[in-house]
C-alpha cells in the first residue's frame, strides 16, 4: 500500500456497515489517527485487528501539533489511517487541517466512502436531495442549540 494519509470512514452504529476495504486499509496502515484511542481500538477489537500500531489522537485541541508528527510518519514511509468515532472522519469532526497540510506538502491523501450521519439523515428525511446545506450538527445544550437556531 503507498504511503500516505487514507480518510477511512466508520460504522455508525452497526459493525456489517464497515466495508472490507476499510477494514484492510485499517489492517494495513502502521499509524492510526483517531479522535479517542479507546473508542477506536474497541472498534478494532470488533473487527479481529490487531492493536500493534501506532495510535495517534487527532482533536479539535490538538490537530495543529499532531499535524506535523503525522506528516513526518508519511514523509518517513508510513501508510497513516484517519479515522473518526463514527462514521466519516471530517463531517463535524477534526481533520482539515491535517487534509491542508498534506496537500501543501504534496502528500498523498485519499478516502475510502462510508457512513455519514449527515447523508444517512437526508437520505431518511423525505426531503428534496438534490440541493441542501449543512451547517454543523445541531448542539444537545438547550441554550447553544437555541443560540443556533437564532444565528
Amino acid at each position: 500500500m503507498k504511503n500516505g494519509l487514507y480518510i477511512v470512514a466508520t460504522p455508525i452504529g452497526n459493525l456489517g456497515d464497515m466495508s472490507p476495504r476499510a477494514a484492510e486499509t485499517l489492517k494495513a496502515a502502521g499509524i492510526i489517527a483517531c479522535e479517542d484511542t479507546r473508542v477506536t481500538k474497541k472498534l478494532f477489537s470488533l473487527l479481529g485487528i490487531g492493536l500493534n500500531k501506532t495510535f495517534v489522537t487527532l482533536h479539535d485541541h490538538n490537530e495543529e501539533a499532531q499535524s506535523q508528527k503525522i506528516i513526518d510518519f508519511i514523509k518517513n514511509g508510513e501508510v497513516v489511517a484517519q479515522v473518526s468515532d463514527a462514521g466519516s472522519p471530517l463531517i463535524s469532526d477534526p481533520g482539515f487541517k491535517l487534509i491542508r497540510r498534506c496537500r501543501e506538502e504534496g502528500l498523498y491523501v485519499t478516502t475510502l466512502p462510508g457512513c455519514c450521519a449527515l447523508i444517512c439523515a437526508l437520505q431518511l428525511s423525505g426531503l428534496p436531495t438534490n440541493r441542501f446545506m449543512f451547517a454543523g450538527f445541531i448542539p444537545n445544550r438547550e441554550k447553544a442549540r437555541q443560540d443556533l437556531f437564532r444565528r
